[in-house]
């Protein structure tokens, strides 16, 4: 199956100390995408939270037990205790599936802590670093994720890519600010050099705050929105596939919009390990 439909969520989340809201409404998003077909939901990052240690609420079971009743791939945010201080954690994007069960927990690699979560605005918790970049084989393609601005990070996305992940989840956290139209190109930059489709998505905390819910594949940008909302997008990775196995040539440009085989026949690995 290559098919798959995207239920993007873009919500006016809820800020500490009312973040525990957020659980609620994220089932009833998932039940809602389900009533339309989707096949996963993509929630932004840290969402539905908590969004400050100690924690004081886990959205887990509500979420995995809502991904099982419905059948859905569900892409969500949390925070993990370290275990050695009770301000610390690793920032999490976690994959449930339709088994209802945790398939994915990708630890926030970039870039090294401490770093901004301590500030109070929205978080508030000391971020730990992970260290692995785990993909996940779904029947409808395979799945890789990162965080945020480690959009900023090519390395986070191409070590992704040669696992052999063909869609990218990026979810964000909140307005970009003056980052926003840099953070825009980066999104479709990672699809392009990659040959993979990046699903990025953010949480809306006030009615100022300008989001950016995009999907872009290696050849155009098939969603984007600065507003609040669930958006729907149907992908087929039959192209993608067709992109990384194809032999790049003089006159490829007649009809690819994008230059394939980069993943491949494109490669130098002699000169990066000297770099």
């Amino acid at each position: 199956m290559t098919k798959m439909r995207l239920a993007v969520v873009q919500p006016v989340a809820h800020r500490r100390p009312d973040d525990a809201g957020n659980t609620v409404e994220a089932v009833g998003h998932i039940h809602a995408a389900s009533a339309a077909e989707a096949d996963v939901v993509v929630f932004p990052e840290t969402y539905p939270g908590p969004l400050g240690m100690p924690a004081r609420f886990d959205p887990e079971p509500e979420l995995l037990a809502a991904a099982h009743d419905c059948g859905v791939y569900v892409v969500y945010g949390t925070l993990e205790p370290t275990g050695s201080d009770p301000r610390s954690a690793y920032n999490l994007i976690c994959l449930a599936t339709p088994s209802g069960e945790r398939a994915v927990s990708y630890r926030r690699t970039h870039p090294p802590g401490p770093w901004i979560y301590s500030s109070g605005k929205p978080w508030d918790f000391d971020y730990v670093t992970g260290s692995e970049f785990p993909v996940f084989h779904t029947e409808h393609g395979v799945f890789g994720f990162a965080m945020c601005s480690e959009v900023y990070v090519p390395e986070v996305s191409r070590a992704l890519a040669l696992q052999g992940a063909e869609v990218l989840f990026i979810p964000a956290g909140t307005d970009k600010l003056r980052l926003w139209e840099t953070w825009r190109t980066l999104i479709w930059a990672r699809a392009i050099e990659n040959l993979a489709i990046v699903v990025t998505t953010q949480n809306i905390y006030s009615h100022e705050d300008r989001g950016l819910a995009m999907v872009a594949t290696p050849e155009e940008v098939v969603l984007e929105s600065t507003c609040s909302g669930v958006f729907y997008v149907d992908v087929d990775l039959e192209r993608v596939r067709r992109l990384r196995a194809e032999v790049d040539g003089a006159t490829s440009g007649q009809r690819n919009a994008v230059k394939a085989g980069l993943l491949s026949q494109w490669q130098r690995p002699e000169l990066y390990e000297r770099m």
